[in-house]
């Protein structure tokens, strides 16, 4: 057979498959062959769009979780921006809010194809910062009349074998990874990282220790206008208990993502960025930086435990490692401090399975920078979600003091 006939004869050969598949579809779908064929070229299609646009896959598992569109989905793969609902299988934990991290604008760019050596252009943004520095107040506040507030120091969980934990897969269990990044063995490297000391250096004659908040406005189920019921209200308590062990603390109870009467978030982390680094420069004794938050779920989700017999929110730590599947490691999100970040929360994890089990979630791990890279000791927190009560997160925050208090003074659970 001559080339040419060959082709017609190709060329023939799919016209008429192409014809049998859209007549079976279009005008035969509910016959069983018509299904099969249906189902064949839905299943094609939703592979390649998982390859190709893996937001479409992600999205179409969580759709009835959000009013987070497809549209938003898929320009998220082009400029990824956004957040990426999760379902934390196995655990009831449904998703981290994308209305939580779409801001990530301001630091991302995007992973996908733009310059490395590209600068965000909001940096050089005038933001104006209002800074409360919190002290230990004259009158007697209602957690110093309390005499139950909650330090373990008895271990009650698990203290995992040193070895084991220096084998990268063992590790893997205290993690999960979303699934626009991967935790590399080049990235994250377990004996390493508990072999770094994260004692605090120096004593509490200058500030130590700096609570902020990306998202001032975050709330829950029973918070009122006041922001005293809010993550504002939350990161005034962790403040009290950490100034209560010692520690000179600085809560900032900026705005950042509040604009004009409205909540933006578009440009929460640039702006949280610009402010942290005017207080970092006015002090620079600081060592350790919180960004304080609470998560996102879906309202049948409640992040619930009990500890010495009282009910708390559950707490995430969250890692961003400035690395992408698609790019690699984001230049223009370097962080000079990604090991110590690693380090910091993997030992937090350590020491919360050792005295508090169950408290914890999995440490979070995502392919941006956020406000991590001011400091070698810098934690994004997730205090319980919308579904947890006031009370519910302000009550974890007594275990997570106290954890930070064995971190800072050189406790290890390992």
């Amino acid at each position: 057979m001559s080339v040419k006939k060959y082709r017609r004869a190709v060329f023939l050969i799919i016209m008429l498959i192409l014809t049998i598949v859209f007549y079976f579809i279009f005008c035969g779908g509910k016959n069983a062959i018509g299904n099969v064929l249906a189902g064949v070229i839905s299943g094609a299609g939703n592979f390649l769009a998982g390859e190709y646009v893996p937001s479409y896959t992600f999205y179409d598992s969580v759709e009835s979780q959000s009013e987070y569109t497809l549209k938003n989905s898929i320009l998220n793969d082009i400029y990824p921006t956004g957040e990426y609902y999760r379902i934390y299988a196995g655990q009831g934990e449904a998703c981290v809010s994308y209305d939580g991290y779409v801001d990530t604008i301001a630091q991302v760019v995007n992973i996908t194809g733009q310059d490395d050596n590209k600068e965000d252009n909001n940096q050089n943004q005038e933001n104006d910062v209002s800074v409360e520095s919190d002290k230990a107040t004259g009158g007697e506040t209602e957690s110093e009349k309390s005499t139950n507030i909650i330090a373990a120091d008895t271990v009650t969980g698990n203290v995992y074998d040193r070895q084991d934990l220096n084998d990268y897969n063992f590790c893997q269990q205290f993690y999960t990874v979303t699934s626009i990044t991967s935790l590399t063995k080049e990235i994250f490297r377990p004996s390493e990282f508990l072999d770094k000391d994260m004692k605090i250096t120096h004593d509490s004659s200058s500030p130590q220790i700096l609570i902020f908040h990306t998202h001032s406005q975050e709330k829950f189920a029973d918070s009122t206008d006041d922001d005293s019921t809010s993550i504002l209200g939350v990161g005034d308590y962790l403040t009290e208990l950490l100034t209560g062990k010692g520690y000179n603390v600085i809560h900032d109870r900026s705005v950042y993502d509040y604009v004009d009467g409205k909540l933006d978030r578009s440009k929460a982390y640039t702006y949280a960025e610009q402010g942290i680094e005017s207080i970092l420069e006015s002090n620079p004794s600081i060592e350790v930086v919180i960004d304080l938050h609470r998560d996102g779920v879906a309202d049948t989700t409640h992040l619930v435990t009990e500890v010495d017999g009282r009910q708390m929110a559950k707490i995430m730590f969250f890692n961003g490692i400035s690395y992408s599947n698609v790019k690699g490691n984001i230049n223009y999100l370097y962080n000079p401090y990604r090991d110590d970040n690693l380090a910091m929360s993997l030992q937090m994890h350590l020491i919360g399975e050792a005295y508090y089990p169950g408290f914890l979630r999995r440490n979070y791990i995502n392919a941006y920078r956020y406000c991590l890279h001011e400091r070698a000791k810098s934690m994004l927190i997730e205090a319980g979600a919308q579904t947890n009560t006031f009370e519910e997160v302000k009550n974890a925050m007594e275990p997570l003091a106290d954890m930070l208090d064995k971190l800072l003074t050189g406790v290890r659970a390992y």
